[in-house]
């Protein structure tokens, strides 16, 4: 645009101005002609320049620009343009000038800290489409930044409200600052928590972790400046205080997800009563199972040899010499069928254990890694191989121990009562 034009431009104005004089004597009718332009250039501008400024970002295959109509940054531009009506029209009315240019000059200093909220909330939206962000989160580092940016444009705004400068402010905050810490305490302590687990690593978006005090254990959804929302498995939301990962403990899945194995650690109750040393019937039953064979084979040699070196009689007593139980054949069964299940990790631990006797009978523990680390999958697996337990721990001699039920104990009495009387007590 050339001289000439700007010169035709403020030539308009001036004569406008003049005009404009003439016709409202009164300031406070200025005062309100000033008003209704700024409210009308607001209302014009919204509907033409943001509103074509949404739709151009809509059709644009750019999706940076996406987010700037998503976090209302375009809404912006409406309200810059009234400011700049309200703070030229203002010299409309000489005595309202002053103040009306101070507001305007208010207005551009919220105006200018919106815009950078906006922004840096548009910045945080597009480091969330990366992958990046679930092992370095930066909300709670984004919050803190907004939170320096307002108390900036609080102080910034009163010092230009007030006529004051901005070093007054700040001066009086020493004496405050004690009042500060106490009512930014837990802010502080959430940057430090947010700083602490960022850089240590401690858990990411996505990460399954527990925290039983705080009745969370699912999945992290979102970590933010002042708070950690968990996701529990039944759907329900847990929202705990980022300041209380630095005072609490907690566990995260994560190791075993990166592991690529999810362990099972349970144990089957053995019935002491069934634990007995293998006969011949039993023993030529075992040999014929296939997961045994080689064991029964193998360890009947080594037995064998054991005893003929020692010189013990084995037929003068059972007590004689070293055999085999039904309770250590059929633990080493199940450790020969977890090493052939398909699903089982080889290159992890694996072992059946027994534990310390308990009233209700001998633990045997399964502790071993399904390479399925989902859920889902994983159940299945560990609830077919305790199946399988369960069901062929008869055909060792062995019995699971289980509460007595009511049919045992009718069960029971039956035994107990001839059947003659039985007869007779139904018959009346």
């Amino acid at each position: 645009m050339s001289n000439s034009h700007l010169n035709g431009i403020f030539a308009c104005v001036e004569n406008f101005t003049i005009i404009f004089q003439k016709i409202l004597g009164n300031p406070l009718l200025r005062l309100a002609v000033v008003i209704i332009l700024a409210f009308a250039s607001y209302v014009i501008s919204r509907k033409v320049v943001v509103e074509t400024a949404h739709r151009l970002s809509r059709r644009s295959p750019n999706r940076w620009d996406d987010y700037l109509s998503r976090f209302r940054v375009y809404d912006l531009a409406a309200y810059a343009i009234a400011l700049i009506i309200l703070f030229y029209v203002a010299n409309l009315i000489p005595s309202w000038a002053p103040y009306l240019e101070r507001l305007a000059e208010v207005g551009w200093v919220v105006l200018a800290v919106l815009f950078i909220d906006r922004m840096l909330s548009v910045g945080a939206a597009i480091y969330e489409t990366h992958p990046i962000a679930k092992e370095h989160p930066i909300k709670g580092y984004i919050q803190i930044v907004k939170l320096f940016v307002y108390a900036a444009g609080v102080i910034i705004g009163l010092a230009t409200l007030l006529n004051k400068s901005p070093w007054v402010f700040l001066s009086g905050l020493g004496a405050l600052s004690a009042v500060l810490l106490i009512i930014f305490r837990h802010t502080l302590l959430s940057f430090v928590a947010s700083f602490q687990i960022v850089s240590q690593d401690l858990f990411r978006l996505g990460d399954w972790i527990e925290m039983p005090k705080f009745g969370a254990d699912g999945e992290v959804i979102d970590i933010a400046l002042h708070t950690v929302k968990v996701q529990n498995w039944d759907k329900t939301i847990v929202v705990i205080p980022t300041f209380k990962f630095l005072e609490e403990s907690f566990k995260n899945w994560r190791g075993m997800e990166l592991a690529g194995g999810r362990r099972i650690k349970r144990a089957i109750l053995v019935d002491q009563a069934t634990v007995k040393l293998l006969d011949d019937e039993l023993l030529s039953r075992l040999q014929k199972v296939h997961l045994l064979k080689d064991y029964l084979s193998q360890k009947l040699v080594e037995i064998e040899a054991y005893n003929r070196k020692k010189g013990i009689d084995t037929e003068a007593s059972p007590l004689n010499g070293r055999r085999l139980t039904n309770l250590g054949t059929f633990r080493i069964y199940i450790e020969e069928y977890l090493k052939n299940h398909p699903k089982i990790r080889k290159d992890m631990t694996l072992m059946v254990r027994q534990l310390a006797p308990t009233p209700q009978g001998i633990p045997l523990e399964v502790y071993c890694f399904v390479a399925d680390t989902r859920w889902i999958p994983y159940e299945k697996v560990q609830a077919d191989i305790f199946d399988h337990i369960l069901s062929t721990a008869g055909e060792f001699d062995l019995r699971v121990y289980q509460m007595p039920t009511g049919a045992d104990l009718r069960e029971g009495l039956a035994a107990l009562i001839p059947k003659n009387y039985q007869g007779e007590s139904h018959g009346g």
